[in-house]
């Protein structure tokens, strides 16, 4: 459980810092629960492919299916 609530914070950081990278336009809201989504798709099911490296590579992870998640949302938002 604690595991879960790292990975939700995580989430959260990694959304806002990649609505930043992307330049997406999206409310503070919106950007973190699209990073918590990533997170948690990107940290629990990349995890089963990487079963060693740490919160370091959680992050790196998190903020990339953050950036796809937001590329998907800006895509049906059109």
């Amino acid at each position: 459980m604690p595991g879960l609530l790292i990975l939700i914070v995580i989430g959260a950081a990694a959304g806002v810092l990649a609505t930043r990278l992307m330049g997406a336009r999206v409310d503070m809201p919106t950007a973190l629960v699209l990073g918590v989504i990533g997170a948690i798709l990107g940290g629990v099911g990349l995890r089963l492919l990487v079963t060693v490296g740490g919160w370091a590579v959680t992050f790196v992870l998190a903020v990339l299916a953050s950036m796809a998640l937001i590329w998907v949302w800006q895509r049906l938002r059109r």
